[in-house]
């Protein structure tokens, strides 16, 4: 039995987290029969209902002990009788800052055309992954208010960029799109013009690496234009290097356009450490325990985790089974209306595996 043992550290969460993590699980234990690799899971309870009873969020020695798992893969953050921050900080922010998940790498990609909301675009016409810096930027929480409370009040808000981590993620997202082989072209989506600074920063730094990559093809985008041409030409875009507050919005709309949050997910990358997965969708309180939330994100996240640990036929077999069940069996990709209910669906990807 040389078969490598992964460890999982599984990270249900809040509202319709666990229901689909469940459908998740169950895909991959397919795919491990399948595909014959080993893994064991343990669940940490970071979750809204525990900091209402305890006080805790993530703390430091949490951190700790996830440093010997080989990948989290996680549910969703956010509780309605939670004060909104308060999770998102204490556990999605600390873990990728503690854990130095310095990569969020989102694929967009549509799977069925009739979820579309743009018209006349095919599948081929949206496929596109965005890499996004995730741990610099806006994010890192600096700032200061003056005179707060008073007519004169100013906040201030600071966008902290290193030369290191800018090179670090571009560099990422450079050798990403060569191995992704597809259109060979990375663009930069920026805001030259006006953050004069910060982006000042970026663009060098992106035509300095950009040398060293002679076969891939660059180029640059305003954030204002990318949004346009993700509605308006999608097809233009192979993968997109951006920074922490402008990847945080393309990739919403980004989601929209494969088809809505039901089919989203995400990863938040340490390329030389512990990575996290999770559908971006949140927590959607409102359906919590209905079993009809659409797993499908969760599940597709389950295959990036798949990928990212070296296991590629499992992850893409399992991003093949999605497409199948979602071009030939869901009515809609939208909780609820999909035909099917939240278990049925996780069923039917382990079926088409």
């Amino acid at each position: 039995m040389g078969e490598k043992m992964y460890k999982i550290a599984v990270i249900p969460g809040d509202g319709t987290g666990p229901e689909v993590i469940r459908e998740g699980l169950k895909v991959l234990e397919a795919a491990g029969k399948i595909y014959k690799f080993a893994y064991e899971t343990k669940v940490f309870d970071f979750s809204g209902e525990r900091y209402l009873k305890t006080g805790k969020v993530v703390e430091d020695k949490d951190v700790g002990e996830l440093k010997k798992y080989s990948a989290i893969y996680l549910g969703a953050v956010g509780h309605p009788d939670v004060k909104p921050g308060i999770l998102e900080t204490g556990v999605l922010l600390k873990l990728r800052f503690a854990l130095d998940q310095y990569i969020n790498l989102r694929p967009v990609k549509l799977y069925n055309p009739a979820f579309c909301p743009l018209k006349d675009k095919k599948a081929e016409d949206i496929d596109f992954v965005v890499v996004r810096e995730n741990s610099e930027g806006l994010y890192k929480g600096m700032g200061e208010f003056k005179d707060k409370g008073t007519k004169d009040e100013v906040a201030i808000q600071i966008s902290y960029n290193t030369r290191k981590g800018v090179e670090r993620c571009i560099r990422y997202a450079f050798d990403y799109c060569r191995k992704r082989n597809k259109g060979r072209k990375l663009t930069l989506c920026g805001k030259t013009n006006v953050l004069t600074y910060a982006w000042d920063l970026w663009q060098r730094t992106f035509n300095e690496v950009a040398k060293e990559y002679p076969d891939i093809k660059t180029d640059y985008a305003h954030v204002d234009a990318t949004c346009m041409w993700f509605v308006k030409n999608p097809e233009w875009f192979d993968v997109i290097v951006t920074d922490n507050m402008f990847g945080d919005i393309i990739t919403d709309l980004g989601a929209m356009i494969q088809g809505g949050m039901g089919i989203a997910a995400g990863g938040n990358i340490n390329p030389q450490g512990v990575s996290m997965f999770e559908p971006i969708g949140g927590s959607t309180p409102k359906y919590t325990g209905k079993n009809v939330i659409n797993p499908l994100a969760a599940i597709c996240a389950a295959g990036m985790m798949l990928e990212t640990l070296g296991e590629e036929k499992a992850g893409r077999a399992i991003e093949d089974a999605v497409i199948k069940v979602v071009s030939t069996k869901l009515r809609s990709l939208a909780a609820g209306k999909m035909g099917y209910s939240t278990m049925e669906v996780g069923d039917l990807v382990a079926e088409n595996l």
